[in-house]
């Protein structure tokens, strides 16, 4: 039978058929499913029209690209009603379907013997030049935010109640024991920027061995102070660099085993002391305190890197001595202590979600000269000041402060961000004492070691909110004051003297439910003075690389139990944690211009998948404690956590990735950075925060240079010409930011994930910005070693 205009047969448009026809199952399939679980019914209908489409396309039928045409006609109506013209989140509904429409015009011609039909071909082609076009103007939109207020003219003090702050040195990790991340250096300005150039690189030798590989974290902030500045390893080992040159001038290594590593090898800072009244000469006058992933605490000499013989035994302590038995990797120091008159107080992280009964919390005050214990704060023995008495040791399972403390000198307190007592995801053997101090803002007495006041962001937690940020000391309206930034993406300000919230605190209705209903609170604090969290999330805000995928995470939400923020995890099925356990603000706090009172938040913004798993299931997986496996170290927070002495264990998807691409079920942006009015609260500007460059599904880089804001882990830094420098995020850059409008002035290709945050200093006249380069396994950027400074030529 002799072909007609309406039945032409092609190969490939039978090859583009098939196509259509597997593509229409999956989604009939699935949105089948989907609209069964009362989600929308736009994928069940658009498999079934692309399976007529296919049908039709074989049998050599025009009809068949037509139904196409019309297909994607209606396909980006329901895209712009539901999502609008924000490009990243059409780039699943349009982009598949998009390339599908081309190839069905490319066919067209083949079906008919019509004079015109290769006008087709010209047509698909314009249909590439014109989804370029509209994914460029989408992108750039979805890139570039303005200026919602002007920048706060300067009319604030810009003093540093620390007795050491930041000028031609960077002294503390945080700037200062204030965490301001403030400079009031100027050389390098907004019109200046852009000469910016590396002035040296160091590297630091220290690399993953094979067993540790997966591990690596660096963190790590240096301190300058005088000649010399202080860098940390992810195995502790202290350089003393010229900082000027980047040549190293000692090196002391604590020789920790690999073993020690809890999930992560960091160090993130030391700290700088000059022991009072003694000799400028004499050895160990001025002193490197830090701790090790081993826990023990060391003073070494800040000139020569000897150890201080009169710290401790040779210039160390153990800090696990009274915590009764701790394996290897269980008890960790990776943050710097503070010091506070002459007392350095240090935390420790304890190993998440291995057991109930983990190593304790204890918070412990230690003589900076001597390393002799001052005191000991363990919530559970608060009649205790020193060593557990003969025989007991300090109560397990307690609370702990694994991130920075700050301090204020003048009121002799020390702030303690403190976690949950283990284990994260269940709380019913939590004791009174627990529930009263876990995921606090604690202000210690440095010379009693006695709590003066607590702050509570969560009652009883169930979600990791730990607070993993440092407070930031300010002065609010003429009040010695700290604004703490939470996981939960809330920031309070509160009165540093008292712990009394200084911007209103409400009390919201949360989700009730899961496992353990009668230990769920019926309520949680928020700030309704501003807050880095996002709506909650809907069906709508689903992703991923194609109609199919966005479609499988949309029936992941629908079959979750999510009720809003806080909604507790359930056993019977999945629950989403949204923001989760990374944040909103996470462990590179937050940064503040006194000056001109101007915050500076970078911020995270993915949900976790979360379900708890049954005890006998969990044994069948061979999920038991690390101690009792054999003895791997590393892994992801949360991936198959035993939470041993507990009904269960968790399954926690970090950011909520699909298993086969990689890419996470929520929408972009996945982080951001804002700039806040700190009089008022409100929003200056906020922006996405990262580019898509080293993102991509099935982990290959897209390399796409724009802006789709990516998870970050470090902080910035702010200077007094009003400059922010900050690396954090996955695209493996280091930035320079305007302040007033939030545009990038600058930016340079980092050889390892910039994952830590920066600090600034100037030597001979001279200002120089540095970072650690040293990548992230848990942030999955390239880990490498490198020191890098920059300068203007």
């Amino acid at each position: 039978m002799p072909d007609t205009d309406s039945h032409r047969h092609s190969i490939a448009a039978r090859v583009l058929a098939v196509l259509l026809v597997l593509i229409g199952a999956v989604l009939a399939a699935g949105g089948a499913w989907l609209a069964s679980l009362g989600g929308s019914a736009y994928y069940v209908i658009t498999g079934i029209a692309m399976i007529a489409s296919g049908v039709l396309l074989w049998r050599g039928n025009m009809i068949g690209a037509w139904l196409y045409v019309a297909i994607f006609v209606g396909t980006l109506i329901w895209a712009l009603a539901e999502v609008g013209t924000d490009g990243w989140a059409l780039v699943p509904r349009l982009f598949a379907p998009l390339l599908l429409l081309i190839a069905v015009l490319l066919v067209m011609p083949t079906l008919t013997r019509a004079a015109h039909r290769w006008g087709w071909s010209i047509g698909a082609s314009l249909s590439v030049v014109a989804l370029a076009a509209v994914f460029a103007v989408f992108f750039t939109h979805n890139g570039a935010q303005a200026a919602r207020g002007p920048l706060p003219a300067l009319a604030h003090t810009a003093s540093d109640p620390a007795p050491m702050s930041p000028g031609a040195d960077w002294p503390a990790y945080g700037g200062s024991y204030s965490a301001r991340r403030f400079s009031p250096l100027g050389q390098i300005t907004p019109a200046n920027v852009d000469q910016l150039h590396r002035a040296w690189l160091t590297h630091t030798g220290d690399l993953p061995s094979k067993a540790a590989e997966g591990t690596y974290g660096a963190e790590n902030t240096p301190l300058k102070v005088g000649n010399t500045l202080y860098v940390c390893t992810p195995k502790d080992q202290i350089l003393a660099l010229d900082p000027a040159t980047g040549r190293e001038r000692w090196r002391f290594d604590p020789e920790v085993p690999d073993k020690a590593i809890p999930y992560t090898a960091a160090c993130r800072g030391v700290d700088y002391y000059a022991v009072p009244g003694a000799p400028a000469n004499a050895p160990c006058a001025q002193r490197i305190i830090f701790g090790t992933l081993d826990a023990r605490l060391f003073a070494i000499d800040a000139h020569s890197g000897a150890r201080c013989r009169d710290f401790g035994t040779n210039g160390e302590v153990d800090t696990k001595i009274g915590m009764g038995r701790t394996p290897p990797g269980y008890v960790s120091i990776n943050s710097p202590p503070t010091i506070v008159r002459g007392v350095v107080v240090t935390g420790h992280q304890v190993l998440d979600g291995q057991n109930r009964w983990e190593p304790s919390g204890v918070i412990r005050g230690f003589d900076a000269k001597t390393g002799k214990l001052s005191w000991a704060w363990d919530m559970m023995h608060p009649d205790w000041d020193g060593y557990p008495p003969e025989g007991q040791i300090w109560a397990r399972g307690t609370p702990n402060m694994w991130t920075i403390a700050s301090g204020d000198e003048a009121l002799g307190l020390v702030y303690l961000p403190m976690g949950n007592a283990s284990v994260d995801y269940w709380s019913g053997k939590r004791r009174p004492p627990e529930n009263f101090y876990a995921t606090s803002l604690v202000a210690l007495d440095v010379t009693t070691g006695k709590p003066r006041w607590r702050f509570q962001a969560v009652h009883k937690g169930v979600w990791d909110y730990d607070f993993g940020a440092q407070a930031t000391l300010v002065d609010w309206k003429g009040t010695p004051a700290m604004i703490l930034p939470s996981k939960q993406g809330d920031l309070f300000v509160l009165d540093r003297r008292t712990g009394k919230p200084l911007t209103p605190v409400a009390e919201m209705k949360v989700p009730q439910g899961g496992v353990e209903p009668a230990e769920r609170s019926p309520t949680q604090p928020v700030s309704r003075w501003h807050t880095l969290r996002q709506p909650p999330l809907t069906e709508r805000d689903m992703w991923g690389m194609t109609p199919i995928d966005q479609m499988v995470c949309r029936i992941q939400y629908r079959e979750a139990a999510y009720d809003g923020y806080f909604t507790p995890p359930t056993a019977d099925r999945h629950s989403i944690e949204y923001p989760g356990y990374n944040g909103g603000t996470d462990w590179g706090g937050i940064a503040v211009d006194p000056r001109r009172g101007v915050i500076v938040a970078n911020y995270n913004d993915m949900p976790n998948y979360v379900r708890l798993v049954p005890r006998k299931v969990a044994q069948r997986r061979g999920w038991t404690p690390r101690d009792q496996t054999n003895g791997e170290i590393g892994g992801n927070e949360g991936a198959g956590s035993p939470q041993a002495n507990t009904p269960y264990a968790v399954n926690v998807n970090a950011g909520w990735r699909l298993p086969f691409t990689g890419l996470l079920c929520k929408r972009p942006p996945y982080g951001g950075i804002r700039a806040i009015d700190m009089a008022t609260g409100k929003t200056i500007w906020d922006r996405p925060f990262g580019e898509a460059r080293t993102n991509g599904p099935f982990g290959i880089p897209s390399m796409l240079p724009v802006t789709i804001g990516t998870p970050n882990n470090g902080g910035a830094v702010v200077t007094a010409s009003g400059l922010i420098f900050i690396a954090a995020s996955t695209d493996n850059l280091i930035r320079a930011i305007d302040l007033a409008t939030g545009k990038q002035l600058w930016s340079d290709v980092l050889p390892a994930g910039g994952q830590a945050t920066p600090m600034t200093y100037s030597v001979g006249g001279k200002q120089y910005v540095v970072i650690y380069a040293g990548g992230h396994h848990f942030m999955e950027t390239p880990v490498g070693d490198e020191v890098i400074a920059y300068a203007l030529p």
